[in-house]
C-alpha cells in the first residue's frame, strides 16, 4: 500500500476531529503544565510594559553603578564615570579599584558610611598604606559634587581622578587643565577641581594636602556642596529615625543593600548582589537564588521599585528546564541544581504590601515551573531530596561543569555547601540523588505550594490553586511521617537504610514554617532542642549545626557558624505558634549579633562565628554580605513595621484593605 493509498483511508471528517483532539491534547498539556510548546518553563518571552518601565525608571542618575570599585562614580544612562584611585609615591603603589570587606594583607580597608539608595548621597571612610581619607558625594539631578578629605596632609599620598565612559556607550572624555568634560552628542557635562593639580597620563593628579573638590556646579564653593550634602545626610537619618528602636538594625540593612546597588549592563538592568567581591569571581554580576530573594524582601520595607527588580532578576534566570537555578551570572547558569525554594514566600509578602497584581503575573509563571519541578525532579518515594542533574553546554568555563552530577553539587543545591547533615548521605550516581529525605526542603516546598496557591487565588488561577494544595497536602502527610516521637523532632531520613539521622540543623525547625506541627509537637520541639545549650542554646545563636555536632567546634562556615537566613527562616515558623519566649529570644539575639559588629566596624557579615559572636573571619566570611542583615529585619518584623508574615494573603489584605 503506498502513501497515497493509506491516506485514502481518511475522511475529511476524520481528519478534522483528528486535529481537534490534537488541539484538545494540547491544551490539556497546557493546563496542566502551564507551558507553551516552545516555552517549556512557562516564562515569558518579553517583559511587561509595567516591568520595562520599572527597569528604565531605575536606570538613571549618580551612583555608586560600577561593581568592580566604590570609589567609581557612574551617570546613568549615559554611562560617564569618574573614577577615583590612589598612588603612594614612597611605595610607587596604586589603588586601582576599591572594594568592601577586602581582607588580603595590605588591602584596603573601607568603612562604609551613608548611603541612599539612589546615589544621591554616599559616604565612606578609607584607609589604606596608613592614611586615612573621607570621601563623600552628592548629586541633584544632572550635577554631580565630591569632596575628598585626608585625615592629615601628606604630599606622599595623591589621589588620582580618571575619567571613562562605560559598557560601550557612545561620548567621549575629555581632560585638560582646567578639568573634565563629557559629551555624548546630547549631554555635556563638565567638572572643575579645586586646589593644586596636574594632568598627567590621562589621569588628573592631586596631592592629598587638604580637602579635594570635584564638581559639575561651576558656581557652588565646598561650603555650597558642604550644605547640599548635610541636607541629604539628614534626609537619611530621618529616614531611619522613624523605625525608633531599631533605627540602627534598619541602617545596618539600608547600607549593605544601597552599597550593593549595581548597575548590569547585559541585561541591562539594575540589581543588587550578595556582594561586589562576589561578582568580581563571576563575570561583573551573580544572582544567587535564595540570597536573592531575602534581598529583595529586605528592599521591600521601603523600595518598592528595587525589590521588585531583584525579585523578578531572579525569577526570570529560570533555567531551560524550569527551576529557578542556584546562580544566574556573568560566565553563566547552573542548569544542573536550584536552591531552597522560598520565592513565593518573598514575592507574597512583597504584594501583601504594595498590591499590584502585575508584579504576581510577572513572576508567577516560572514559580509555578519551579514548584512542579520539585515534585518531578526530586522526589523520590515521596520524599523530597537535594541533586544535580547532568547536562550538556557549549560553555568554554570548566568551574560550572567542576562538580555537575556529583554528591557535592547536590549539597550546593541545599545551599549548605558543606554541611555534615549530607556527610553520611550515600549518593545515587546513576540518578544523581542524594539519598536522604530532607525535613528542611520538604517544609520549605510545603510552604511554597501554600503560598503560590494563594497567588494562584489572587490571579484567579482556580484549577493551579487546588492542584497546588493538594500536592502541599501529599507532601504535608509525608512529612509527618519524619517525626520521631521519642525524641521530640522531624529528622532526616536516610533513604538507603531508612534510618533517622540524628545530625542535628536549624533545617529540621522548618517545619513550623508549613504549619505542619500541633502546638504540642512545637512546643516539644523548642523547649527540647532550640533552648537545650548541647544543641542550639546559646549567647549566639543558632549555630547552624548543633553545638554537640564534632564539626561544630571548626566553626568552618556551615559547620557551626550562624547564618542570617536559618534564623530569618526558623522566626518564620515561631510566628506560626504561641511561643512567645522562643520569638522574643531569637529576634533579640539575632539582633544583638547583627550589631555587635555594625556599631564597630560598620560591616554585615556573610555569617558569623557561634563562639565568639564576631563575623570577621577570612576564610569564612564574605565582609559585606546583604542577607546578614536579615538579623535585623526579623526585628522590624517583630516590633511591627512589617505585615506579619503568618497571615494569609487574602485574609490580611481584605482584613486591612476592605475594598479589596
Amino acid at each position: 500500500m503506498t502513501l497515497n493509498e493509506g491516506m485514502n483511508f481518511w475522511k475529511p471528517a476524520d481528519i478534522k476531529k483528528m486535529y481537534l483532539r490534537i488541539f484538545g491534547l494540547c491544551l490539556i498539556l497546557s493546563v496542566l503544565y502551564g507551558c507553551h510548546p516552545k516555552n517549556i518553563s512557562g516564562r515569558k518571552d518579553s517583559a511587561s510594559e509595567e516591568y520595562s518601565g520599572l527597569k528604565s525608571g531605575l536606570v538613571k542618575g549618580w551612583n555608586t553603578w560600577d561593581t568592580r570599585s566604590v570609589l567609581s562614580y557612574v551617570k546613568l544612562p549615559e554611562g560617564f564615570s569618574v573614577n577615583l584611585k590612589l598612588y603612594d609615591k614612597t611605595t610607587n603603589q596604586t589603588l586601582e579599584n576599591a572594594l568592601i570587606g577586602r581582607k588580603e594583607e595590605g588591602a584596603e580597608k573601607i568603612k562604609p558610611g551613608l548611603h541612599s539608595y539612589d546615589g544621591s548621597y554616599t559616604e565612606l571612610e578609607i584607609e589604606w598604606r596608613g592614611r586615612r581619607i573621607i570621601i563623600r558625594s552628592v548629586s541633584k539631578e544632572d550635577d554631580f559634587g565630591l569632596l575628598i578629605t585626608p585625615a592629615k596632609s601628606d604630599r606622599d599620598m595623591e589621589l588620582w581622578i580618571s575619567p571613562e565612559i562605560l559598557w560601550g556607550k557612545p561620548g567621549k572624555s575629555v581632560i585638560s587643565q582646567s578639568g573634565i568634560c563629557f559629551n555624548n552628542g546630547s549631554e555635556n557635562i563638565s567638572f572643575t577641581i579645586n586646589g593644586q593639580h596636574e594632568v598627567a597620563d590621562s589621569l588628573i593628579r592631586c596631592p592629598l594636602t587638604g580637602t579635594i573638590l570635584v564638581s559639575s556646579w561651576s558656581d557652588k564653593t565646598v561650603a555650597d556642596i558642604e550644605w547640599l550634602m548635610k541636607n541629604k545626610q539628614d534626609d537619611i537619618i530621618a529616614e531611619s529615625a522613624k523605625y525608633k528602636s531599631d533605627s540602627l538594625l534598619y541602617g545596618a540593612m539600608q547600607s549593605v543593600l544601597s552599597w550593593n546597588v549595581i548597575y548590569e549592563p547585559e541585561k541591562d538592568r539594575v540589581i543588587v548582589p550578595v556582594s561586589r567581591l562576589w561578582n568580581c569571581g563571576w563575570g561583573g554580576w551573580v544572582l544567587f537564588d535564595w540570597d536573592t530573594y531575602f534581598s529583595a524582601m529586605m528592599l521591600s520595607l521601603d523600595h518598592k521599585n528595587l525589590a521588585y527588580a531583584n525579585a523578578i532578576a531572579v525569577t526570570r534566570g529560570v533555567a531551560p528546564k524550569g527551576f529557578i537555578p542556584n546562580f544566574s551570572s556573568g560566565i553563566g547558569t547552573s542548569e544542573d541544581r536550584s536552591q531552597p525554594p522560598v520565592g513565593s514566600l518573598v514575592v507574597k509578602e512583597i504584594f501583601k504590601k504594595y498590591r499590584e497584581e502585575w508584579f504576581l503575573r510577572e513572576v508567577y509563571d516560572d514559580l509555578l515551573s519551579w514548584n512542579r519541578w520539585w515534585d518531578k525532579n526530586r522526589n523520590i518515594d515521596g520524599y523530597l531530596c537535594w541533586g544535580s542533574d547532568v547536562y550538556e553546554t557549549d560553555s568554554k568555563n570548566a568551574s560550572l561543569l567542576r562538580t555537575v552530577g556529583e554528591k557535592q553539587a547536590a549539597m550546593y543545591e541545599s545551599g549548605l555547601d558543606n554541611s555534615p547533615m549530607y556527610y553520611d548521605a550515600a549518593f545515587d550516581s546513576v540518578a544523581h540523588r542524594l539519598m536522604l529525605a530532607d525535613v528542611g526542603l520538604m517544609s520549605l516546598y510545603i510552604s511554597d505550594c501554600l503560598n503560590l496557591a494563594e497567588i494562584a487565588a489572587v490571579i484567579g488561577k482556580p484549577a493551579d490553586e487546588k492542584e497546588l494544595l493538594h500536592r502541599g497536602e501529599a507532601y504535608r502527610n509525608k512529612l509527618e511521617s519524619l517525626w520521631d516521637d521519642k525524641f521530640g523532632l522531624y529528622l532526616n531520613k536516610d533513604l538507603v537504610t531508612g534510618k533517622f539521622s540524628y545530625v542535628l540543623s536549624p533545617t529540621l525547625f522548618y517545619p513550623l514554617i508549613a504549619k505542619v506541627p500541633t502546638q504540642a509537637k512545637a512546643r516539644r520541639m523548642i523547649d527540647g532542642h532550640f533552648f537545650n545549650p548541647s544543641e542550639f542554646w546559646g549567647e549566639w545563636i543558632i549555630p547552624s549545626i548543633s553545638r554537640n555536632n564534632a564539626y561544630f567546634k571548626r566553626q568552618d562556615y556551615w559547620r557551626g557558624r550562624i547564618w542570617a537566613p536559618m534564623n530569618y527562616l526558623v522566626y518564620l515558623g515561631l510566628r506560626n505558634y504561641n511561643l512567645p519566649d522562643a520569638q522574643k529570644a531569637l529576634a533579640e539575639k539575632s539582633a544583638k549579633l547583627l550589631l555587635q559588629s555594625w556599631t564597630g566596624e560598620r560591616h554585615v557579615y556573610e555569617n558569623y562565628n557561634t563562639i565568639h559572636g564576631t563575623g570577621n573571619d577570612r576564610l569564612n566570611s564574605d565582609g559585606f554580605y546583604h542577607w546578614g542583615a536579615l538579623l535585623g529585619y526579623i526585628s522590624l518584623i517583630e516590633d511591627g513595621y512589617v505585615l506579619p508574615p503568618e497571615t494569609n494573603l487574602t485574609v490580611e489584605l481584605k482584613r486591612k484593605y476592605p475594598n479589596f
